[in-house]
C-alpha cells in the first residue's frame, strides 16, 4: 500500500528505494524506538526512515539529514477516529484540528450532517475547503438523512442529487450513517433513491437496539458498520451480521466499558474505536482518541491491540490509503509515545514533519476567521410568547426519560400537573417541560412535552444544537425562564443559554450555523465548561447536561423525543 502524496513520480520512487537501501540519507530518522507492528500486534526496536513524507524503511538507518532519538519511547501510527461529527466539538474544523492533533490524532472520518442540516451542500463545501492544508487527514461520509426523519424540520434538504455530488469529492469515503432505520425497514422511496445514488460505496450504519429479523433486513440494505451498540449482546449480534462494530466513547454516550469484552483474538479485526461526539472542553482536557485508548487499556485491553483498533482497523475499513501502520510505503503520520499504557504523546508527525510536541501544536493552523457566508445568520425565529410554550393536558400523559451516560431515552406514563388550565413543570416530581422551536424558516412551530430525569430544580437551559435538525431545544422548570433562554440563543444567532429567575446566568454564542463558536479552542472550551457548571448549579446531576439536551430532539434514537412537530415515540 505505497503512498504517493501528489501522485506517483519516478524520481521520488527512486529516491525512496535508495533511502530504504541505505544508499542515500533519509530526510528524518526516528531512531531506536520501539515500533508498534499493527499487523502482528508486536513491537520491536528499530529506526524509522522517512523520505518525502513517507516511510522509506523500518530497520537500521544511521544516515539521515535529521535524527530524533526515540530510545525508551514507542513509535506508532497516528490515531484514527472512525466516526465523528466534528461539529459536536463546538469548534470550526480548523480549531478542531488544533484540539486533536497534539493528542496524536492523524485522521478523522467525519459525517458533517450537523452542518448539512443547517446549510446543505454549500455548508459542506465551506467545511471541506477549510480542511485543506491542515496537519490532519479529514475524510467525509456524505450525510444520508437530512432530515433524519419526517418528524424533524431542518434548514436544508440533502437528497439523492446532493449525495451524488458530494460522493464525487475525492475526500468522500461513502454514505454517512443511515439513521432513518424505520424508513429502511419500511422501504421508503427516498432512502431507496439515496441507496441507488451511493451504489458501490461504503455505507455507515446507525441501528440502535435493532436485532433479529429487523437487524437482518437493515444490514442487508447495505450498511457495513454501526456505532450505536450499548450492550454486549447487541454488539455481538451486529458483529455476527457482518458489521464493523465501532465502540463509542464520547461526551454523552459512553459505551466502551460495556462493549470491551467483545474484543478477543477472533473478533479484533472487526472492531474499532470512535468518539462520535466530543465537546471542546473534553477534547482539551481529557483528549480525543488517546483518551479512549487510555480508558481501554485501563479496562484491561492489551495496549498493542488497542492501538490496532485505533489505527489499522479504521483505516482499512474506510480505505484510507497509506494510513494506519508503521511500515514502508505508508505516510509518515506517526505518534511517539513516552508511555504506552498511558498513551502519553510526546510527538505527533504528519507527512514526516513534527506538527506537535508535548501536546503543544507546532504546525501553523489558521484561526476560525470570517464565518463562511453559507453559515451566517441561520437563526430565523418567528415571534414567540408564553402561550406558544403551552402544553395541552391531553398531550402530557407521557414523558421522555433521560438515561445518564446514554443518548437513548425511556418512556413513562405520567399524571400531568395542571394549574390555571395549563400543564406546568413540577421539578419536585422530576417533571420538566421540554420544548423544541423551529428556527430555520420562522414557521412558529413549537413542540412540547414532559421530560423526567434531567434534574433541574429551577431555571431553564436552551440550545440551538439539537441533533439533527438543529432547531432550538430547551428544558426548564419555569415557562418565563424557558422563553428567556430561547430568546437569548436566538439573539446571538445560535448558542447555549442558562437562565433562572429571568436572569441570564451563562451564555455561549455559536454564530457559525448556530452550531459552532468563532472563538479559539481554549476560550470555547472554558465557556462550555461554564455552561455545564451552571446547569449543575441549577440542579442537574447529569454528566453533560447540555450534551444530553442536544439529543432530546433526535427522532431516530429510541424511545421518546420532542421535536418541533411534537412528542415523538421511536421504536417498540
Amino acid at each position: 500500500m505505497a503512498a504517493w502524496p501528489g501522485g506517483f513520480e519516478t524520481e521520488r520512487w527512486r529516491r525512496r528505494v535508495r533511502v530504504a537501501l541505505g544508499q542515500e540519507p533519509a530526510d528524518l530518522v526516528l531512531a531506536d524506538g520501539e515500533v508498534v507492528d499493527v499487523f502482528s500486534e508486536e513491537r520491536f526496536r528499530a529506526d524509522v526512515a522517512i523520505a518525502d513524507g513517507v516511510i522509506a524503511g523500518v530497520g537500521r538507518y544511521p544516515s539521515a539529514k535529521r535524527r530524533l532519538d526515540c530510545s525508551g519511547m514507542v513509535v506508532a501510527p497516528s490515531f484514527v477516529d472512525a466516526h465523528v461529527h466534528t461539529e459536536s466539538s463546538l469548534l470550526w474544523i480548523t480549531e478542531f484540528a488544533r484540539a486533536v492533533v497534539p493528542r496524536g490524532t492523524g485522521a478523522v472520518v467525519t459525517d458533517p450532517h450537523e452542518v448539512a442540516n443547517v446549510a446543505g451542500l454549500p455548508g459542506l463545501e465551506a467545511m471541506r475547503q477549510a480542511a485543506v492544508g491542515l496537519p490532519l487527514t479529514v475524510r467525509f461520509t456524505v450525510p444520508s438523512c437530512v432530515p433524519a426523519s419526517p418528524f424533524e424540520s431542518p434548514g436544508a434538504v440533502f437528497g439523492p442529487a446532493e449525495i451524488a455530488e458530494a460522493l464525487a469529492w475525492p475526500e468522500s469515503r461513502g454514505l454517512g450513517e443511515l439513521m432513518n432505520f424505520p424508513g429502511v425497514l419500511g422501504g421508503d422511496a427516498t432512502i431507496g433513491a439515496e441507496l441507488a445514488a451511493s451504489a458501490g460505496r461504503a455505507i455507515d450504519g446507525h441501528a440502535p437496539g435493532l436485532s433479529g429479523a429487523a437487524l437482518q433486513a437493515y444490514v442487508g440494505s447495505g450498511p457495513v458498520s454501526d456505532h450505536e451498540s450499548v450492550g454486549l449482546d447487541e454488539a455481538r449480534e451486529k458483529l455476527r451480521a457482518g458489521l464493523m462494530v465501532m465502540i463509542r466513547e464520547g461526551s454523552s454516550a459512553k459505551n466502551l466499558s460495556a462493549l470491551l469484552p467483545l474484543v478477543n483474538d477472533r473478533t479484533a479485526a472487526r472492531v474499532c474505536f470512535c468518539s462520535d461526539d466530543r465537546d471542546a472542553h473534553l477534547l482539551l482536557h481529557d483528549g480525543h482518541v488517546d483518551a479512549i485508548l487510555r480508558r481501554a487499556v485501563a479496562d484491561g485491553l492489551e495496549p498493542l491491540r488497542a492501538i490496532r483498533l485505533a489505527t489499522w482497523n479504521p483505516a482499512r475499513h474506510w480505505d484510507l490509503e497509506g494510513i494506519g501502520a508503521v511500515a514502508p510505503g505508508y505516510h509518515a503520520n506517526l505518534v511517539v509515545l513516552r508511555d504506552l499504557p498511558r498513551m502519553d504523546v510526546a510527538l505527533t508527525l504528519f507527512g514526516g514533519e513534527v506538527v506537535a510536541r508535548d501536546e503543544h501544536l507546532e504546525a501553523p493552523i489558521p484561526s476560525p476567521g470570517e464565518i463562511p457566508p453559507s453559515l451566517r445568520d441561520t437563526v430565523r425565529l418567528a415571534p414567540l410568547g408564553l402561550r406558544d410554550l403551552r402544553l395541552p393536558a391531553e398531550g402530557a400523559q407521557q414523558a421522555v426519560v433521560v438515561i445518564p451516560g446514554e443518548i437513548a431515552t425511556g418512556l413513562v406514563e405520567v399524571e400531568p400537573e395542571v394549574r390555571d388550565g395549563a400543564v406546568v413543570a413540577t421539578p419536585e416530581r422530576d417533571l420538566l417541560k421540554l420544548v423544541c422551536v423551529e428556527r430555520h424558516h420562522a414557521t412558529g412551530r413549537v413542540g412540547a412535552g414532559y421530560v423526567r430525569g434531567f434534574g433541574l430544580r429551577r431555571g431553564a437551559l436552551a440550545s440551538s444544537i439539537a441533533h439533527d435538525a438543529h432547531n432550538i431545544v430547551a428544558v426548564g422548570a419555569d415557562d418565563a425562564d424557558l422563553l428567556a433562554a430561547i430568546a437569548t440563543v436566538a439573539e446571538s444567532q445560535g448558542g447555549l443559554a442558562a437562565v433562572a429567575g429571568g436572569e441570564v446566568l451563562a451564555h455561549l454564542p455559536l454564530p457559525i450555523g448556530g452550531l459552532l463558536s468563532d472563538r479559539p479552542l481554549a476560550e470555547t472550551a472554558a465557556a462550555y465548561e461554564r455552561m455545564e457548571a451552571t446547569a449543575r448549579l441549577l440542579g442537574s446531576a447529569l454528566p453533560s447536561p447540555f450534551g444530553l439536551l442536544a439529543f432530546l430532539a433526535l427522532s431516530v434514537i429510541p424511545r421518546a423525543r420532542v421535536t418541533d412537530r411534537g412528542f415523538v415515540t421511536v421504536g417498540g
